[in-house]
């Protein structure tokens, strides 16, 4: 019984607890975090891996869906041209557990 408990909870837990819905908008001015991706993975601020279903949204631990519509998202991002230009800069990982914060003090900025 307690086996069964256990398995229902870590169930759940992972369930709930995935990734964020992003959505990339077309103007800065529409924003709430511009983003620039850099080349190498220790000048990144968050290692972001691009989940492949919505049901995995969730929590703010570098696991981003992209939304197709802006109502849909948690977070609009603008991707930038210069790095000095960002509130973020992000490096896409190809797998899910490379992704997390490098830099806690901008998680405030993805909340």
């Amino acid at each position: 019984m307690k086996q069964l408990l256990f398995i229902a909870i870590l169930f759940f837990t992972f369930s709930f607890a995935h990734a964020q819905k992003i959505y990339s908008v077309d103007y800065v001015n529409q924003a709430d975090v511009k983003v620039f991706v850099v080349k190498y993975e220790n000048q990144a601020d968050l290692k972001v891996y691009k989940v492949k279903y919505e049901n995995q949204a969730g929590t703010n631990d570098g696991k981003w869906f992209f939304t197709s519509y802006s109502s849909q998202a948690k977070k609009k991002i603008f991707f930038v041209d210069y790095e000095n230009q960002a509130d973020l800069k992000v490096y896409f990982v190809d797998y899910e557990n490379q992704a997390g914060w490098r830099n806690s003090s901008k998680k405030n900025l993805l909340y």
